[in-house]
C-alpha cells in the first residue's frame, strides 16, 4: 500500500526541484537535480542581508543611488561572448513618410536574408510601420510567456523632441527598431516563432492581424494562470537576487538618464549663448582695425567651440540616451517575466497543498499538478537562460557605449583647446 502523503515543504531557500512531492513514497526517485544558479548572479547569503553581487563578483549596494558613475564603474566590460553561427539576418532601413486623408505615418523597410528551411525564399523585403512592430511584440509575449521579449522604443515623442516626423527622430527610432529585430533574430527560441516569420515575410500583415483577433481571447486564457490570485510563499533565493539586482539596476540607470538629460539641456542652452557671443567680436573687429586680427581670432575660436559642442550634444542625444532608455525598459520587461514565474510557482504550491489535504489511500498525482510543475521548471530554465544572455548583451553594449562616449569627449576637448 502506498504511504500517506508527505506534508508540503516550504519553498524557502530550496529550489522547486529539490522539493519532495507530497504524494511520493519513500522509495520514489528524486524529481531531478537541483537548479544551479546563473553564473552571472551570485546568490546572497540571505535575503535580509541584501548582499548581492554583480556579474564580476563585486558586491552590489542596494541603497539609494550614489554618483552616476558608481554603477558604470562596476560593470564587467569584457568581450567573452560566444560567437554563434547565424543563418538569419534582418535589417531596418529606408524610412518613408506616408500622408493619407486620415493620418500621417512612417514606414520602414524590413529586409530579411536567411538559409533556414522555415522560409520559402532566401530573401524578403517588406514595409512595416511602428504599430506592426508593436503587434509583433504583443504576439511574442502571448505565445512565449516564459521568455524575455526585447523592448520597443517608446511610442510617444521623447522629451525635448517636438516633431516626430523630423529626420533626427525618425533615424533614432529606425535604429531602435533595427536593434529590436536583431535581438529577436539572435534569440534561439524567439527567432523561430511563427509570428516573427509572418512579420518578416507577409506582404499584407493586416490580413494576419484580423485572423489573430479571433484567437486573441483564447491566447489570453492560456496565459491567464500567470495573473491568478495565488500568493507566493517565498521566492527562491536566486530569483530574489535577480529581482533585487533589476531594482537596483533600474534605479541607477534612471539616475544616470536624468542627469544626462539635464546635461544635454544645459549644453543646448550654453550653445545658444555661444552663437550670440561669437558675432559680437566680429562686429567689434570691424570697428577697430588695430584689434581686428585678435578679435576675429576670438570669434573663430567661439565658432569652433559651437560646432564641437553641437556635435557632442547630438552624439549624447542620438547614441547615449537611447541605450540608457532601452535598458531601463529591458529591466522592466525582465521584472514582468519574473512576476509571471512567481505566479506559476504560487499556483503550483497551492495545487500541491490541495492534493496533500485529500489524504487518499492510493493517491495519484493529478495531471494538472504535473503540468503546473512543468510550467514552473520551464519558467525557471528560460528565465535564467534569458538573464544570462541579457547580461552578455548588456556588457557588450555598455562597453561600446562608454568607450564611444569617452572618445567623443576626448575629440571635443581636442577641438576646443587652443594650443
Amino acid at each position: 500500500a502506498a504511504s500517506a502523503p508527505k506534508p508540503l515543504p516550504s519553498s524557502g531557500p530550496k529550489s522547486l526541484r529539490e522539493m519532495p512531492h507530497p504524494l511520493a513514497t519513500s522509495s520514489s526517485e528524486e524529481m531531478g537535480p537541483a537548479l544551479t544558479p546563473s553564473p552571472d548572479l551570485l546568490l546572497p547569503r540571505s535575503i535580509a542581508d541584501k548582499d548581492l553581487s554583480l556579474p564580476n563578483g563585486t558586491p552590489m549596494d542596494t541603497s539609494s543611488p550614489a554618483s552616476s558613475s558608481s554603477l558604470l564603474n562596476r560593470l564587467q566590460l569584457d568581450d567573452d561572448l560566444d560567437v554563434e553561427t547565424r543563418d538569419l539576418f534582418v535589417t531596418v532601413d529606408d524610412p518613408k513618410k506616408h500622408v493619407c486623408t486620415m493620418e500621417t505615418y512612417i514606414t520602414y523597410r524590413v529586409t530579411t536574408k536567411t538559409t533556414r528551411a522555415e522560409f520559402d525564399l532566401p530573401e524578403y523585403s517588406v514595409r512595416r510601420r511602428y504599430q506592426d512592430f508593436d503587434w509583433l511584440r504583443n504576439k511574442l509575449e502571448e505565445s512565449q510567456p516564459t521568455h524575455l521579449i526585447p523592448p520597443l522604443p517608446e511610442k510617444f515623442v521623447v522629451k525635448g523632441v517636438v516633431d516626430r516626423f523630423s529626420e533626427e527622430f525618425v533615424e533614432t527610432r529606425r535604429k531602435a527598431l533595427d536593434k529590436f529585430l536583431k535581438r529577436i533574430t539572435d534569440h534561439p527560441v524567439l527567432s523561430f516563432n511563427e509570428h516573427f516569420n509572418v512579420f518578416l515575410t507577409a506582404k499584407d500583415l493586416n490580413a494576419y492581424k484580423k485572423q489573430g483577433m479571433a484567437l486573441l481571447s483564447k491566447m489570453g486564457e492560456s496565459v491567464k494562470y500567470v495573473t491568478g490570485g495565488y500568493k507566493l510563499r517565498s521566492r527562491p533565493l536566486e530569483f530574489a537576487a535577480i529581482g533585487d539586482y533589476l531594482d537596483t539596476f533600474s534605479l541607477k540607470l534612471g539616475t544616470i538618464d536624468r542627469i544626462a538629460q539635464r546635461i544635454i539641456k544645459e549644453q543646448l542652452e550654453y550653445l545658444v549663448e555661444l552663437r550670440e557671443y561669437g558675432p559680437v567680436y566680429s562686429t567689434w573687429g570691424g570697428l577697430e582695425v588695430e584689434l581686428s586680427e585678435p578679435l576675429e581670432g576670438v570669434s573663430a575660436c567661439i565658432g569652433n567651440c559651437c560646432t564641437a559642442l553641437e556635435e557632442l550634444s547630438e552624439d549624447m542625444t542620438e547614441d547615449f540616451l537611447p541605450v540608457l532608455r532601452e535598458y531601463i525598459l529591458y529591466a522592466e520587461s525582465m521584472k514582468n517575466v519574473l512576476k509571471k514565474r512567481d505566479q506559476v510557482q504560487a499556483e503550483y504550491e497551492a495545487k500541491l497543498e490541495a492534493v496533500a489535504l485529500k489524504r487518499e489511500d492510493r493517491p495519484k498525482v493529478p495531471t494538472d499538478v504535473e503540468k503546473c510543475q512543468d510550467r514552473v521548471e520551464c519558467f525557471n530554465a528560460d528565465l535564467k537562460a534569458d538573464m544570462e544572455r541579457w547580461q552578455n548583451n548588456k556588457r557588450q553594449d555598455f562597453r561600446q557605449l562608454l568607450m564611444g562616449m569617452a572618445d567623443k569627449n576626448i575629440q571635443y576637448y581636442e577641438k576646443v583647446c587652443v594650443t
